[in-house]
């Protein structure tokens, strides 16, 4: 698992999948390998389409809108959609062998999280997303009042405080990214993956020094990540290089 998720923050999507399918074959009935190879289909597709580019997440107009350039690939969606099904069966299973099953909660936590993402950036249907989104943040506070330090369940539970704030329903900006900095600092498999939101976040918000120091971060722990390294070349450019 952590060489799947290695490869998978490396932006190699193909050796992400070989990996994850090796683990399957050994251990069929786990679900997070499923969610993970969901989560792989769905970054796929959002790096193929470049809704992962900065221009793109800071334009709240150009995430919202359709494009018809911005169209799934069918084989990528029916296999995204496979995933989503294995980790549901699997993950249904062993929660009503184990209610506290927390590799279970985090598979069911993360299929929830890339349906959003799915449904939100690359279909276009942002009120429907909210659905899985309320989904994901159910599992990750049952996650997190199991385990407090279960770091990686406060992604979630951070990010559904911040875009919650974001369309003027009940949430806490400010307790989300609090959350969502936990991760970065504290994380397991999300901690990659918060520090990407945190930049995300910063970008919007025009915290360019932020953005810059955890861009740096990325691009040294993933030197491979084609993204990140241009991300900051861009930043770098605007705000000049970071120095300290």
């Amino acid at each position: 698992m952590e060489e799947a998720f290695r490869h998978l923050y490396n932006f190699h999507f193909d050796a992400a999948q070989d990996v994850l399918n090796r683990y399957i074959a050994v251990h069929p009935q786990e679900p997070l390998p499923y969610a993970v190879r969901a989560s792989g289909y769905l970054f796929y597709e959002l790096d193929r389409l470049g809704i992962l580019e900065s221009e793109f997440l800071i334009d709240d107009k150009r995430i919202a809108k359709k494009e018809k350039a911005l169209q799934p690939d069918p084989k990528v969606r029916a296999a995204f959609m496979k995933a989503l099904d294995d980790v549901q069966a699997r993950g249904t299973a062993a929660l009503a062998a184990d209610a506290n099953d927390k590799s279970a909660l985090l598979a069911m936590c993360i299929e929830q999280g890339v349906t959003m993402d799915y449904m939100a950036f690359i279909e276009k249907h942002q009120f429907r997303s909210l659905t899985p989104a309320e989904r994901a943040n159910s599992y990750a506070q049952r996650l997190i009042k199991l385990d407090p330090s279960f770091h990686d369940a406060y992604l979630t539970a951070g990010l559904s405080e911040y875009l919650w704030k974001l369309d003027n329903v009940n949430g806490d900006k400010g307790k989300g990214v609090e959350s969502l900095e936990k991760v970065a600092r504290d994380g397991h498999y999300l901690k990659p993956f918060a520090k990407i939101l945190l930049g995300i976040i910063n970008l919007r918000e025009k915290k360019y020094r932020d953005a810059q120091r955890l861009l740096v971060e990325l691009n040294h722990d993933y030197p491979e990540n084609p993204l990140f390294r241009n991300e900051l070349t861009k930043l770098n450019s605007k705000i000049g290089a970071f120095t300290n």
